[in-house]
């Protein structure tokens, strides 16, 4: 068994067993290791006769049955148990091997890593792997970033393994260092703000228009046949109709789950970093605080019961289908170009020379964010590598005009019957301000040079100034 096997993977939870077996089952030997025996049974169980695939509870056998230069990948969760692992791998792997983080670790926790590593002469990747325990088994997009060099011995694999579309495999090489966990983060930001968006046309639907759950599902698996098509309109539309299995009610299960969403803090991530770098991502920035709100389930019901609320106004529901497919495809615009400006900008501070087309192409298929709307933004970049924001392409701006005075009508009439829209009105003020020549910030320039002698710029005149204000 010594040194036989192409592909080792640590952490055999639902994830990593339906990886190693999609490496299986595309023609290399994977060997697997996780010290609960239990989860070393079920990949073995799961594996049945495939002589392609193994496992041990032993970190030793583990690696002696790796060929050389051995590529395991961690997926395991972010934190101090992705260096406990790399420690108990450095006694038995030798100089040359790779270790490859296929988890959701911090961008800079990767740096470190690899700089730790690289003293030992040990290539660390940060691969980010998207697609749920589903893609993993079927074909995920990966999103690799470390050693050009040693990513030649690990391509063959992740090509094979990856989503495809239309033949082209999801995966591709991003850059050095961070790069691959960077865009993985930044991947999940954007998620959080599609999610929140989504989120908030369902409630909008059901509360101006009384569409019904079969109603929802219908017009989501309209929209998912259109311009909206997309892994998360599509998951929208079956969630309508899934039965409550525990049959507590006559009502479907989305009616029987809780309010308040939880995080595992990638968005927070892309929110703090976007505002390290002095970059705007309000749709996502929101998407997070959102989720915040939504845990202070009894200060809401405390608060609800003090204010009243509007009678909210109905609008025809064919009207308002139509608004809220374009709002919804306005705001998906949106935060798109908000994060992948901020990766833009990353790209330039951290070093990694990213090409945002080639990024977008890994996202169309396999991914959680996949939508048909990432073929566009792939040939926009592609038309302009350097464009600086999405909203300047000349492949968006009839699409944002042309959906851009249903996003107006639908915030303006959920301000004014209390229904909160926070994601698609800070897309239309994201909008709103990155599309207007004069901002009033001129004035807040006056008051930190009024109260702190800031100093301010001026339009008539090159230089800086300072005023004497009393």
């Amino acid at each position: 068994m010594e040194d036989t096997y192409d592909f080792g993977l640590v952490g055999l939870g639902v994830m990593g067993r339906n990886f190693i077996l999609n490496v299986a089952d595309n023609g290399f030997t994977a060997f697997g290791h996780d010290l609960d025996a239990e989860k070393v049974k079920a990949l073995q169980e799961e594996g049945g006769d495939h002589a392609k695939v193994n496992a041990s509870t032993s970190i030793k056998t583990f690696v002696k049955a790796l060929k050389q230069p051995r590529k395991i990948m961690l997926l395991v969760p972010a934190g101090k148990i992705v260096d406990s692992v790399i420690e108990s791998l450095l006694p038995h792997i030798d100089r040359g091997d790779i270790i490859i983080d296929g988890g959701n670790s911090f961008f800079t926790d990767t740096d470190r890593r690899e700089d730790y590593l690289q003293a030992k002469a040990i290539n660390f990747f940060g691969a980010g792997v998207s697609g749920g325990a589903k893609g993993a088994r079927l074909g995920p997009s990966i999103m690799p970033g470390g050693s050009k060099s040693a990513y030649t011995h690990i391509k063959p694999i992740f090509e094979a393994v990856s989503a495809k579309y239309k033949g082209e495999p999801c995966v591709a090489y991003l850059g050095p260092k961070s790069s691959g966990n960077y865009v993985k983060m930044v991947h999940n930001g954007i998620e959080y703000g599609l999610m929140q968006l989504t989120s908030e046309i369902y409630d909008l639907l059901k509360k101006v228009g009384d569409f019904s759950n079969q109603e929802l599902h219908e017009v989501y698996s309209k929209w998912n046949e259109g311009r909206l098509q997309s892994f998360l309109v599509e998951i929208t539309s079956k969630i309508f109709i899934q039965k409550d299995d525990l049959n507590l009610s006559k009502l479907g299960l989305l009616d029987q789950i809780s309010d308040k969403a939880k995080q595992k803090g990638t968005g927070k991530w892309t929110s703090q970093n976007a505002m390290d770098l002095g970059i705007p991502v309000p749709s996502i920035d929101i998407a997070v605080s959102m989720r915040e709100i939504s845990a202070l389930k009894v200060e809401r019901t405390a608060a609800d019961a003090l204010y009243d609320k509007p009678e909210v106004k109905k609008i025809d529901k064919a009207e308002l289908e139509k608004m809220a497919e374009e709002a919804l495809y306005f705001s998906f615009i949106m935060t798109y170009a908000q994060g992948l400006h901020q990766l833009a900008d990353a790209s330039k501070e951290y070093g990694y020379n990213l090409d945002i087309a080639t990024i977008t192409k890994i996202w169309r298929a396999g991914c959680i964010i996949r939508a048909g709307l990432l073929a566009d933004i792939t040939e926009a970049f592609q038309a302009e590598p350097n464009l600086p924001n999405l909203l300047v392409s000349p492949n968006f701006v009839e699409k944002v005009k042309g959906t851009l005075a249903s996003a107006r009508k639908l915030v303006a009439h959920a301000a004014q019957n209390g229904i909160p829209l926070p994601g698609l009105t800070n897309s239309l003020t994201y909008f709103d301000a990155y599309t207007s020549e004069r901002l009033p910030l001129n004035l807040i320039q006056a008051q930190r040079d009024f109260f702190g002698s800031h100093t301010y710029e001026r339009l008539d005149k090159e230089g800086i100034f300072h005023t004497e204000w009393e």
